[in-house]
């Protein structure tokens, strides 16, 4: 049974103004040089408003195949049938008209013009005669989405307008021409209009990162004009009889299109998903191009405050700019302005940032190997991002290192700190966050010590396949997600490298540590990772159990070694068990597939490099606590 058009008149009269004197909804005067009468604002509505909208009155729980007849049977309750007036707007021109019937189950109303004749064009051939005879070639009937219902402050009309507003905007922000050819057997409205109406607003409130509107626009674009394409080749196949060569031919193009059509909507889905929005996240390019050393060969010191006092500048020269401590005559400049400062580094240049609130108005692009150090303690050192831009600090440089300061975010798209590739060094920082937290994209590397990060919509610490992430003595709370590591299963993905020690994680909505994978490997079945080095389900003493390494003991990242021996002898929780037993067995389950490929390939025996597949963990002496879903747990997609 239907739960939306079938509700009675008086239960869909509630979402406007039947019962109340007067109109509720505002109005709103036509650009243009031609004195059109005011029309109903109904494009401002609110996300609620046409949530229940659509989901109560309605779409309730239709399929896609069902839209257009519950759509009609909604009209049928609500809509006027006759007696009001609208501008009919297209691209070419805007004309005043009178909507003499409608017909439902098409979405069309039956109009006549006007009286006096009100047209505004951009072209002057637009006439009476000629508008006239445009409209008996449409039989009179116009798309009820293209009508925009001129204003009467008696509220007679408010559910009209509203009515005409929501099948405009469903048309125009969530239907797709493809949507009838999905599969059909559970809720459209759930699978399809919710997801697509909060990606809207979350767009509207800038709320998404400017790169992957575009991508989404783009991939919108792109699938339309392909489906157009496949829809002509298969109407061409269909109408033909004869299985001629150039029919083969029309049906491999087909497949070809089809094929494409559905990559394209398998990208568009993940970024209509609000979850899966951030979870997979989008490969962005990073243009960034290192400067190199200075033709002169020097390096600088780039000192920041300010205001310079001489108590200040002797502690400096004391503490940080004394030649006997560097060994070498410096160099100094100095600057009122963090980003500045960044940006006039070369290669192996250091900024000391004295103690102060910086507010920021752009993005750090470090593309060099440099330092940027807090002068004092991370309070005391606050660079603060003011306004909506995309980035806050991204790093390309082959050896980066951020220590001692304090990052603030506020109405942020995007998250903090992005590694987009070489080696970030993180020490002593403070990390308020907004949207996503740390994210260290594919070969790059993150090494974090003695850090608070705090405060992101998504997950603290994303860790993308390839990439080599160390965290150690950190805090990482009050997040959507502790740490968050894709999904490395697929043949083309590289498995992290993965060190955690001693970390506090807590009090995060979901989980402390997220692992992404496909609901069903690509290739193999689930299997026991019995057999594998590293496999945290063999039987191990309890001191190989608090190291489950899959690379050999030489290849343990330098950067750590010497510090994660500390933790050998450290007894392992049930949160850190947790997390290594499902690592490793995702990275059995890769090393599986591995060789499974290289059997297919025909090479039965492979050399040790070319087998070490499995991940490098770590995960020793963690807490995990009052974290929302537990210590641990999968995203399955």
């Amino acid at each position: 049974q239907r739960n939306g058009p079938a509700q009675d008149e008086d239960t869909c009269s509630d979402y406007g103004s039947r019962d109340k004197p007067g109109t509720a909804l505002g109005r709103t005067v036509p650009d243009g040089n031609v004195l059109f009468p005011d029309i109903f604002r109904t494009d401002h509505l609110l996300f609620y408003e046409r949530f229940k909208a659509y989901q109560d009155y309605i779409l309730a729980d239709c399929k896609a195949s069902e839209v257009k007849e519950f759509t009609a049977e909604y009209l049928e309750k609500v809509l006027e049938p006759s007696g009001w007036q609208a501008v009919w707007r297209t691209n070419v021109f805007e004309v005043l008209v009178e909507v003499v019937d409608v017909e439902y189950s098409d979405l069309k109303a039956v109009v006549q013009l006007c009286e006096p004749f009100l047209c505004e064009s951009q072209v002057s051939t637009f006439t009476l005669e000629c508008m006239q005879e445009l409209l008996e070639l449409k039989e009179r009937r116009i798309p009820l989405q293209e009508l925009w219902v001129v204003y009467d402050e008696s509220g007679e009309f408010d559910q009209t307008a509203l009515a005409v507003e929501h099948v405009r905007f469903f048309y125009e922000c969530i239907w797709r021409t493809w949507d009838e050819e999905e599969e059909d057997d559970f809720d459209y409205f759930v699978r399809c209009v919710e997801p697509r109406l909060r990606l809207h607003y979350d767009i509207l409130e800038h709320r998404v990162p400017s790169g992957l509107v575009a991508d989404y626009h783009s991939y919108l674009s792109q699938c339309e004009e392909l489906y157009r394409k496949f829809l002509n080749v298969r109407n061409n196949i269909s109408s033909s009889d004869s299985d001629s060569e150039m029919e083969n031919v029309s049906m491999v193009e087909g497949l070809k299109l089809y094929e494409k059509i559905e990559h394209l909507k398998q990208k568009i889905k993940l970024i209509e998903n609000p979850l899966l929005r951030y979870v997979f996240g989008y490969q962005k390019y990073s243009g960034l191009q290192a400067k190199g050393q200075r033709p002169t060969g020097i390096k600088i010191t780039h000192v920041v405050s300010s205001t310079v006092m001489a108590s200040l500048l002797q502690s400096l020269i004391r503490d940080k700019l004394c030649p006997e401590s560097c060994g070498e005559e410096l160099e100094i400049q100095f600057h009122n302005d963090p980003l500045a400062a960044v940006n006039a580094c070369y290669e192996g240049d250091t900024v000391i940032i004295c103690p102060g609130h910086y507010v920021v108005d752009g993005v750090f692009c470090i593309a060099d190997s440099i330092e940027m150090e807090g002068y004092g303690l991370p309070d005391d050192i606050v660079i603060e991002k003011q306004g909506k831009g995309d980035n806050f600090v991204d790093c390309t440089g082959a050896n980066i290192k951020i220590s001692n300061l304090k990052l603030v975010q506020h109405d942020a798209v995007e998250g903090i700190l992005n590694v987009h590739q070489g080696k970030t060094t993180l020490e002593n920082c403070v990390l308020q966050c907004e949207t996503t937290g740390i994210t260290v994209r594919t070969s790059a590397e993150l090494s974090m010590k003695n850090s608070d990060l705090y405060g992101a919509k998504g997950a603290g610490v994303e860790i993308y396949p390839g990439s080599t992430c160390t965290l150690l003595d950190n805090g990482i709370h009050h997040c959507k997600e502790g740490i968050l590591i894709k999904n490395f299963l697929d043949e083309h993905y590289d498995i992290p490298k993965i060190s955690m020690a001693n970390n506090m994680i807590h009090n995060n909505e979901g989980y402390g540590v997220v692992l992404v994978k496909p609901t069903v490997a690509l290739d193999v079945k689930d299997a026991p990772a019995e057999g594998t080095t590293g496999n945290a389900q063999s039987t191990q003493s309890s001191d190989e159990r608090a190291h489950v390494e899959g690379f050999r003991q030489e290849e343990r990242p330098e950067c750590v070694a010497d510090e994660l021996e500390l933790y050998k002898q450290a007894e392992i929780s049930e949160g850190n068990h947790e997390i290594v037993s499902e690592l490793s067995a995702a990275s059995a389950k890769k090393n599986q597939m591995h060789r499974k490929r290289l059997s297919e390939l025909g090479i039965t025996e492979a050399d040790d490099n070319l087998m070490s597949q499995e991940m490098f963990v770590s995960i020793v002496g963690n807490q995990f606590k009052w974290n929302g879903k537990g210590s641990f747990g999968t995203f399955l997609f």
